[in-house]
């Protein structure tokens, strides 16, 4: 509670004005889904133009966008509340944002695809796959990321990200160079020690011909995620309180131990690294500039929702789609998918997500302790993916 207010009283005026607005975030959160959805409609509806493909491929770099947007509204709402038991409230309140839709879609996905051997599960799917993924710890076992919801490699790292968060953030403040600390020493130990030990062990349980699904289980690892998340909470300090000349002499510092132990180790990780720091910047300039446009925002507040309903669309228009893969298909089942996946967001916001944050307000109002929060800020934490 005490390092909570040193954090909120070390602000700066100047500083603060960014993220004075949820608009920006938003945005970007909007922006992250349109990517997602680009690249998993892509490939359900190719265009068969190589050129667009490989674009709408790219797509693949929401997520990570998602992880940005993620650490610095975190760091937002923590530097802005004032209240007792903040870590507590802070797992009640990402908890019920996160697990209740996330549950729903668990049984939705096991009838959509069935529970027999596929890419991600081998074996098939059992009761230790759909375990980890209800208990949020999927992304520690290969066989169970992506297997049981498609795409939930993502929520696994989000989860165990809120679970460190407040730890991390007590323990470090707004002193950014430590999380950029942090950051590089996680992304050295996952590739020079963490991902040879896992694959060479992995790979020996599965069997010859798996190796490619163990690497990109590997690859879409917590371990592997946590450098994002620290790099958005360094940038969100940065922000606030202004960028040094110390913060880019770190970033060299770590593109060059990423460069070295990538070449000593094989680990191919250098260039997933590059593209996040070139995503961060590029989330840093948005939020600098204050970007706004209404139609993304309005899919930045529902982007949870969409993201995990996405999927299912697209299943279902790949069953009675009557149009031949091309570029003129691709648009449309594009369009369609964002307009169908918007409406079950909707739906899921009054029937699900809405009941969900209203028991999260009244748990975390309850008692003596007051809690305090700018109105904007209210906003950013209501539209939280």
């Amino acid at each position: 509670m005490h390092g909570q207010a040193r954090l909120a009283a070390g602000r700066t005026d100047q500083g603060v004005t960014p993220f004075g607005r949820s608009h920006t975030l938003d945005v970007l959160r909007g922006l992250a889904i349109v990517g997602v959805m680009a690249i998993h409609v892509s490939q359900s509806f190719p265009s068969n133009i190589h050129a667009v493909d490989y674009a709408l491929m790219c797509g693949w770099t929401g997520v990570n966008v998602f992880y940005f947007v993620s650490a610095m509204t975190m760091c937002l709402m923590w530097t802005q509340r004032t209240e007792t038991s903040p870590t507590r409230k802070f797992y009640i309140r990402r908890f019920l944002r996160i697990a209740p839709l996330f549950w729903l879609a668990i049984p939705v996905y096991l009838l959509l695809n069935g529970t027999g051997p596929s890419y991600n599960a081998p074996n098939g799917i059992g009761p230790l796959q759909v375990i980890l993924t209800a208990t949020f710890l999927h992304g520690f076992w290969p066989d169970s990321i992506n297997s049981v919801v498609p795409g939930d490699w993502s929520i696994a790292a989000e989860m165990i990200f809120y679970l460190v968060f407040p730890f991390v953030i007590t323990a470090f403040g707004s002193r950014r160079h430590l999380y950029l600390a942090l950051a590089i020493v996680l992304h050295l130990v996952n590739v020079c020690l963490f991902k040879p030990f896992a694959f060479a062990l992995f790979s020996a349980y599965y069997g010859p011909g798996h190796e490619a699904f163990v690497w990109n289980a590997l690859h879409l690892s917590f371990l592997n995620q946590l450098p994002v998340f620290l790099v958005g909470c360094a940038l969100f300090f940065s922000l606030r309180d202004g960028f040094a000349k110390s913060d880019a002499a770190i970033f060299a510092v770590f593109i060059a131990l990423s460069f070295v132990a990538d070449r000593a180790t094989g680990s191919h990780e250098f260039n997933y690294l590059m593209i996040n720091l070139v995503l961060g910047a590029l989330v840093a300039g948005c939020i600098k500039l204050a970007i706004r446009f209404q139609p993304i925002e309005a899919l930045g507040r529902n982007s949870y929702s969409m993201y995990l309903s996405h999927f299912a669309v697209i299943y279902g228009l790949r069953q009675v789609w009557p149009l031949v893969d091309g570029l003129v298909s691709l648009l449309i089942a594009y369009a369609v998918t964002a307009a169908l996946s918007y409406l079950v967001a909707r739906a899921t916001w009054h029937l699900v997500e809405r009941h969900a944050q209203d028991l999260a307000h009244r748990l975390t109002s309850a008692g003596s302790g007051r809690s305090t929060i700018r109105p904007t800020v209210a906003a950013t934490a209501t539209s939280m993916r």
